[in-house]
């Protein structure tokens, strides 16, 4: 049995491939080495894996991750170990190595995650080649559902909403300004937290103007501080896989026109192209 996982911050999809070429799909919550300790990963793994599949029976394991990168890569390595007990083999690689595997296959080009958190990158066929730094929640990740919900929140709390939105607002989030933002910062995930506020954009009274102007200031941000960094980024085709960019894929096509790129695959998720590639592969 070989299992492929690409995991955000918030969820991780799995895919497994049986010994008689046949898939199936499921996913647990995320696990980011940035986050979490090795030995909390791996016991928060083995409580979800064990009502889909008995860990014994997986021989590989490719698991694709967001905080994959560097000294975490062993940290999450020795995770899996000590879930996967009987895998001849382990292969951990960061995220944005599976979007791009998924959204173009053995071809070069560009492609990019929009999800909770934001990364981007120049791919060759076989790996990353040129990667900006999306900064993380902290300090980047423009155009990511965090950087979406906090714009959401910065409006509720300086009362930038006019009444029929905030209304709205204050009717789906019962929760007044000293707790929202207490909330916010005594979170264990932050990122994950403020992402949660892009749903409001599906209500009514938000689904209009209101939405046109969050997202469409937070791609253009996206665009204008990442994006258009790469060089040569008119001549390539823009990719993107992930929530945020599938779910507001209407705006992000406007942005990348606007940039003069021509737009490519929008994926709401990897795991089926992911897996389909390793079968292959």
């Amino acid at each position: 049995m070989i299992l492929v996982a690409d995991s955000g911050s918030t969820k991780t999809d799995w895919g497994i491939i049986s010994d008689d070429g046949s898939t199936r799909y499921f996913s647990t919550s995320g696990y980011n080495p940035f986050f979490m300790g090795a030995d909390s990963i791996g016991e928060a793994m083995a409580d979800e894996i064990g009502a889909y599949l008995d860990p014994t029976a997986v021989r590989q394991v490719f698991f694709y991750g967001a905080g994959c990168q560097g000294a975490q890569i062993s940290n999450m390595e020795r995770a899996l170990r000590q879930v996967f007990t009987e895998a001849a083999a382990i292969q951990v690689s960061v995220d944005l190595l599976a979007a791009a595997k998924a959204l173009l296959g053995d071809g070069p080009g560009f492609a990019a995650i929009l999800g909770t958190g934001t990364n981007t990158c120049l791919y060759d066929g076989s790996g990353i080649t040129f990667h900006i730094d999306s900064l993380g929640f902290l300090l980047g990740d423009e155009g990511s559902g965090a950087a979406i919900g906090k714009r959401i929140l910065m409006d509720f709390l300086r009362n930038q909403m006019d009444g029929v939105v905030r209304r709205a607002f204050e009717r789906m989030h019962t929760l007044d300004e000293a707790t929202l933002l207490e909330r916010v910062y005594a979170s264990t995930h932050p990122n994950r937290y403020c992402a949660s506020f892009t749903r409001f954009l599906d209500e009514p009274e938000a689904a209009g103007d209101y939405r046109k102007r969050i997202v469409g200031e937070a791609f253009q941000d996206f665009f204008g501080k990442l994006v258009c960094l790469y060089p040569g980024y008119r001549s390539l085709t823009f990719n993107c896989v992930g929530s945020i960019g599938y779910h507001f894929s209407d705006l992000l096509k406007i942005a990348a026109e606007n940039r003069g790129m021509k737009v490519g695959l929008i994926l709401p998720k990897v795991i089926e192209k992911l897996t389909f590639y390793h079968h292959l592969h």
